[in-house]
């Protein structure tokens, strides 16, 4: 009897040792930069709605917007020694030990969004994966915010009108190059620091995409928005292998297809959110919307591709060569 108690004792011990209750719950930190209301801010919070669910708990997921943990100039150390697991930063901040992914910055690259999607789901875009892959990371998604916009305090029409005016960028010797061509001054500023510093007038202009424009409040600080859809601002899901070598390959699976489903849904919101943002940016009736006739983006399209050739060597001209004629 006693050898029988023993037994069912020790079955009930291990049984508990193996309830997920009682399993070393996995957390997750997310970190990234912008608000909560975003495509970004959004898809992340559907990442975490979805792996919790389908864990069952198992996995936490903790996300971290509004650079509440870090901005993305300093998030890369601590995702690579995984004191974060996951980050979402835009692809200048990868440039540093995989310069090809400058590519996405250049200036009038992509015809529309369908073109975008086919180049960086493409072999182009796997190319691109697999040069982060090689610093100790593990590139997930491609996640969308939209084209860029150009505003200032003054109407921005034609490439003339940019010159002088000191533009706030990301970290990019492309972008760095692409407003120099227009006689601009850029700045490179984090993005935390862009409303106080066009409210000081630090900067005068920027280039932001509608999601960021609206939710950053910068339609109160910037008098004329030019819709000119000049260049891409996208974002690079990644991991660090240190995490995802020490989840078992159901883990593995279960957060791949849920930032895959991630994904879709935020991808499509970037493109509603953008018509919704101009709505709201012409309502508050704080700045002035400008749309480019065919012949004014012309004319900063071909100004601004003449920078193209100072990256061959850099990003590779067959890299650029294939985004441009994916079909």
């Amino acid at each position: 009897m006693k050898h029988l108690k023993f037994v069912l004792l020790s079955l009930t011990l291990v049984a508990l040792a193996v309830s997920p209750a009682f399993a070393k719950q996995i957390v997750l930190k997310f970190s990234h930069v912008v608000a909560v209301d975003t495509p970004k801010g959004q898809a992340a919070e559907y990442f975490k709605k979805l792996v919790e669910e389908r864990s069952n708990g198992e996995i936490k997921v903790e996300v971290y917007p509004n650079s509440s943990l870090f901005n993305d100039k300093d998030v890369m150390t601590p995702l690579m020694t995984n004191a974060v697991q996951m980050a979402a930063p835009s692809f200048s901040k990868f440039t540093k030990f995989a310069p090809q992914l400058q590519l996405v910055d250049l200036p009038f690259l992509f015809n529309d969004v369908d073109h975008l999607h086919r180049v960086l789901t493409g072999p182009v875009g796997q190319k691109m994966l697999d040069k982060v892959g090689t610093k100790g990371l593990v590139g997930l998604a491609f996640w969308d915010n939209g084209f860029k916009e150009l505003s200032a305090n003054k109407p921005i029409i034609m490439p003339e009108d940019a010159a002088g005016l000191k533009f706030r960028i990301m970290s990019s010797k492309v972008l760095e190059a692409q407003f120099k061509v227009v006689g601009g001054n850029p700045q490179v500023l984090p993005f935390s620091e862009v409303y106080s510093a066009l409210q000081q007038g630090v900067v005068d202009a920027c280039e932001n995409p509608l999601s960021n424009f609206y939710t950053k409040k910068f339609y109160e600080v910037q008098s004329d928005l030019t819709l000119s859809n000049h260049g891409y601002l996208g974002y690079l899901v990644v991991t660090n292998k240190i995490f995802w070598n020490s989840l078992n390959k159901d883990q593995q699976k279960l957060i791949k297809q849920a930032m895959d489903e991630a994904t879709v849904y935020g991808n499509k919101l970037a493109l509603d959110m953008a018509k919704t943002y101009l709505e709201k940016v012409k309502a508050s009736g704080k700045t002035k919307v400008h749309t480019l006739t065919p012949e004014q983006r012309k004319a900063w399209k071909d100004k601004m591709l003449t920078i193209y050739p100072q990256f061959y060597d850099v990003i590779g001209k067959d890299l650029i060569d294939e985004a441009l004629s994916t079909k």
